[in-house]
């Protein structure tokens, strides 16, 4: 094979060398080969430009180091010089970080000082940071204490926010350094957990790295932060809730009892304490913070049954919660709060000690004063009520009373309480450190025989049985003003969820709230007079409910109110109907050509909405023709000429409406509602319960729509009218007006038909002269047709001679440089020729002439 090879060039070579002008042709076409592909490898080029270089995201003077390259490996150097960081992961080409670009350097600017804030942009084809990593949305926030982390941010990307996530990290555990400040952390609505660690032995005693990590693990599950965590170093504030032993991680609960950590049956691990508080936490309130208008973190939310939500003025940097959320806090546990649920009569559980107290100031308010069993110094064995001696005086225990019971409750709920009718057990405060609960009633003066046996034994302040105690629940006149425990008393279970109004103001809007954006910004210009605004959704039923506030009532009050008549067997309630406002005329914009100043112009489609939807419908002197329709409907879209043209045929009867509603912006009661768009519905009138729907299996057109509307119209009908419409005058009266009645009915018809026929008429005169279009239209486009199929053979015709010709001229072109070359080489031949002659016959003269010369 080798040797054919080298055969074959060498024969290639000879043939080159003997025939020069295949070496010059095949050198061009090389050239030109070259040539055309550089071409077209450049124009590729220039159809995708190179990329820019990235430039700073943040500006120079902002305090965040900006590593615009995607320099990943640098972000490892920053975060070994910083307590915490903050990594910020961008794209440059994303609205969502260039919107959250001002909050982060707002934060940063405040923050500079104790966090470390670094921006990467991971978009850089070139960097590390596009190279390693997989992030599939942006702008993306990861904190790091010392070397624990990522801790993701998941929370809304605005300043307050973000800066109150960043001092949760910087400080994961609260110090308690004495039992009022132990007191105060727990008497918070929220889960807490208590670490008992000393630090006497050594600067770190075992188990509170992995305690601290515990509860970065919850900020990383949790980037509310609901759950806090503290820590006591002192034994005497530790034995306040009972720990003695050191190492000891206490869950504080309100309503069941508190728990500790199993160090023997779990391993002490922070993700093992993390889990074991998540799985044992009480929450009364939850905060939402639904990402985006599509997020379905509410749509899980809700279908876990009904909810309360709460949209409320928010300040994540508050130092304290405001009185509103306060407020809310107290109605919820309230409402959780079933431990007197067990102290009924079949209960084996042993019921408080209580005693009735009237008050000296008064001889109409009395007190009943119950010491709590779960109070730790109690022995368990005996359980003694420890109330001051009846003998000491009515003075000593009305400061008694005052000094340990009331002392904590606010003026406001002591008035409350102290005029109501009813009463139940009230926690002074929801700490574990409540020894005593006090309640106050106003009892009336009149008193009946059985009252005044028993109202000498008041004033005495005995001391109550047990067995004689009534709880709470056992009474349901009792609890009629509160919602104490009513989680436990009602099928129809709430869950409580708290928005905040600034950032989900659109989604209270689609509940009902007002459209009025600075009523919820500025609170003090609401007629709410908090900013507040609170509905009950149930999605099973697919309803919900919108608290209606009077102005004299409280947040509380109309709240608690609000809850009973929705846990209430027959709830008082109305489903809000959310709908556009009422609207004067329809889309069309077709109106009464005889139209005044002084009255309103006549509209050919009336568009109803939730609010005029049922004065309009059941109307009972008119027929209305109603049309079911959305904007996203395109066969509704379609149908509005139909719907037009028939308004205008019955725009002279007045007994006869046409209307529709958008059911997609106005919601309708249930009975209303329809199974798909487009509908049309019929509510006759005199006979509003016989509506009829126009049948699907047949065509909406004008003709079919007349047909539908004699058929059902309750014109034939008139007899069925109330008998407070009929005259007075006798039979033959309601004959003449039925007479009248259908004589303009045949008028009306009459009208129609004519104005149909017309209409019909003219179509098929539109009609017919569209077919002459359309027909001289066809001969005109084939005549063209023809002739530009005649000039295109033409110029094919044409263009093949050219080819053909140009082919012959290469051909004879080829040939004559082929003569042309062959004749110069023989006149090259003939010349060389010539020329040696010459030299031969010089050179045989010049040896003839010397022979001739040597021989003389």
């Amino acid at each position: 094979m080798l040797r054919r090879a080298r055969r074959s060039l060498r024969q290639v070579l000879l043939v080159m060398a003997r025939r020069p002008e295949l070496l010059c042709g095949a050198l061009g076409l090389g050239v030109l080969l070259l040539l055309a592909l550089r071409l077209t490898c450049g124009r590729a080029k220039d159809v995708v430009a190179a990329a820019q270089p990235p430039v700073r995201f943040f500006s120079a003077d902002a305090p965040i180091v900006d590593l615009y390259l995607g320099q990943l490996d640098q972000v490892e150097r920053l975060r070994s010089m910083a307590e915490v960081s903050l990594i910020f992961f961008y794209a440059p080409w994303c609205a969502h970080s260039m919107a959250a670009r001002q909050e982060v350097h707002q934060v940063a600017t405040k923050l500079a000082k104790q966090v470390q804030f670094v921006a990467v942009n991971c978009w850089w084809s070139q960097g590390k940071c596009r190279r390693q990593n997989r992030l599939y949305q942006y702008p993306v926030i990861h904190l790091f204490y010392r070397r624990f982390g990522p801790i993701e941010y998941r929370g809304p990307f605005v300043a307050p926010y973000v800066e109150s996530f960043v001092l949760r990290v910087i400080t994961p555990l609260t110090y308690l350094p004495s039992r009022i400040h132990l007191e105060e952390f727990l008497s918070c609505h929220e889960p807490r957990v208590v670490g008992f660690f000393q630090f006497n032995s050594s600067p770190q005693p075992p188990g509170y790295i992995t305690y601290l990590s515990s509860a970065l693990q919850a900020l990383r599950r949790d980037f509310h932060g609901v759950v806090r965590f503290g820590i006591v170093t002192s034994k005497h504030v530790a034995e306040a809730i009972a720990v003695q032993e050191d190492e000891t991680v206490y869950l504080h609960r309100r309503f069941n009892s508190s728990v500790v950590f199993p160090r023997k049956k779990r391993n002490f691990t922070s993700e093992a304490i993390c889990s074991w508080v998540f799985e044992h936490q009480e929450t009364v309130l939850r905060w939402l913070h639904p990402p985006g208008t599509k997020s379905r973190l509410l749509e899980r939310e809700l279908t876990k049954g009904p909810a309360l939500l709460l949209f409320l003025p928010h300040n994540p940097l508050g130092s304290e919660p405001s009185p509103v959320l306060q407020q809310v806090a107290d109605i919820a546990v309230r409402y959780h709060s079933c431990d007197h649920s067990r102290w009924d009569k079949s209960s084996t559980s042993l019921p408080p000690c209580c005693q009735s107290v009237v008050l000296p100031d008064s001889s109409t308010n009395v007190c009943e004063v119950c010491l709590s069993l779960s109070w730790p110094s109690l022995p368990t064995a005996s359980h003694h009520c420890l109330f001051p001696s009846v003998t000491q005086g009515a003075d000593v225990l009305h400061t008694y009373l005052r000094n340990c019971c009331l002392h904590q409750l606010p003026s406001s709920i002591t008035m409350k309480t102290a005029t109501s009718v009813s009463c139940t057990n009230f926690l002074n405060s929801y700490s574990p450190f409540s020894q005593f609960s006090a309640c106050c009633r106003k009892i009336e003066r009149q008193l009946n025989e059985s009252q005044a046996k028993e109202e000498p034994d008041v004033q005495r302040a005995h001391l109550t049985p047990p067995s004689s105690f009534i709880p709470p629940t056992s009474n349901p006149q009792l609890n009629r003003d509160g919602i104490t425990g009513l989680r436990c008393q009602t099928n129809r279970t709430l869950r409580f969820y708290v928005l905040d109004v600034a950032l989900n103001w659109p989604l209270a809007v689609r509940l009902g709230a007002s459209s009025n954006r600075s009523a919820f910004q500025h609170p003090e210009a609401s007629s709410q007079g908090d900013g507040s605004f609170a509905a009950i959704v149930n999605l099973k039923d697919e309803v919900h409910y919108v608290l209606q506030r009077s102005p004299a009532a409280t947040l509380t009050e109309s709240l608690e109110a609000f809850i009973r008549n929705f846990s209430s067997p027959y709830s008082f309630l109305q489903r809000h109907l959310v709908g556009e406002e009422d609207r004067k005329g329809s889309e069309e914009d077709a109106r009464h050509p005889d139209k005044h100043q002084h009255s309103p112009p006549r509209v050919l489609i009336t568009e109803l909405t939730t609010s005029s939807f049922l004065s309009s419908v059941m109307d009972l002197h008119k027929d209305v023709l109603l049309f079911y329709y959305t904007q996203w409907c395109g066969f509704c879209s379609v149908l509005n000429h139909v719907i037009v043209q028939l308004a205008r045929l019955l725009q002279g009867n007045s007994t006869i409406t046409v209307a529709r509603v958008n059911v997609a912006r106005n919601d309708l009661p249930w009975e209303f509602m329809v199974d798909h768009v487009p509908s049309i519905l019929l509510f006759p009138k005199y006979r509003k319960h016989l509506s009829v729907k126009y049948p699907d299996h047949l065509p909406i057109t004008l003709p079919n729509l007349l047909q539908f509307l004699l058929q059902h119209s309750g014109s034939d009908q008139n007899t069925d009218q109330p008998s407070a419409e009929a005259p007075e005058s006798g039979a033959s009266a309601i004959l003449h007006k039925e007479f009248l009645t259908l004589q303009r009915e045949v008028q009306s018809l009459h009208h129609a038909r004519e104005r149909l026929s017309q209409q019909l008429a003219q179509l098929w005169r539109d009609n017919r002269q569209l077919k002459f279009g359309v027909r001289s239209s066809e001969e005109r486009l084939e005549a063209q047709h023809r002739e530009k199929s005649r000039q295109l053979r033409e110029a094919v015709r044409r263009l093949q001679e050219l080819a053909d010709t140009s082919e012959t001229l290469l051909n004879e072109n080829t040939l004559l440089r082929v003569l042309l070359r062959a004749l110069k080489d023989r006149t090259e031949a003939k010349e060389h020729g010539e020329v040696d002659r010459k030299h031969t016959e010089k050179r045989t003269e010049t040896e003839e002439q010397k022979r001739s010369h040597l021989a003389s």
